[in-house]
């Protein structure tokens, strides 16, 4: 079953999805009200095992976005413990919608 970690606002986002379970990244939505204007959105990798294992996932230039999705060829699978990290400065104080959909596996 799909599970979803849902965020909104004006402000910068940084949204952690921490699940106590292994787990698959299956998707991150992010929904702007305007095109985002200047900085990069990340979506990390926290590793679980240590800052050894931290990966960059996604980097996206959001100046002229408005709709941004990941969605991996293949689920990534994780480790409980393991943080998926969603952040951007949001500068210009664009309205967001941000959907990071998961599923367990263990």
């Amino acid at each position: 079953m799909r599970r979803h970690s849902r965020a909104t606002g004006a402000v910068a986002i940084n949204h952690t999805l921490t699940p106590t379970t292994q787990f698959q990244l299956n998707e991150v939505r992010v929904h702007l009200s305007a095109a985002g204007g200047a900085a990069d959105l990340t979506v990390t990798l926290t590793a679980a095992a240590g800052v050894a294992y931290n990966q960059v996932l996604l980097t996206q230039d959001m100046t002229l976005v408005t709709d941004l999705i990941l969605l991996p060829v293949q689920p990534h699978d994780f480790v409980a413990g393991d943080a998926i990290v969603v952040a951007w400065a949001n500068g210009s104080t664009r309205t967001y919608g941000l959907d990071v959909i998961w599923s367990r596996t263990a």
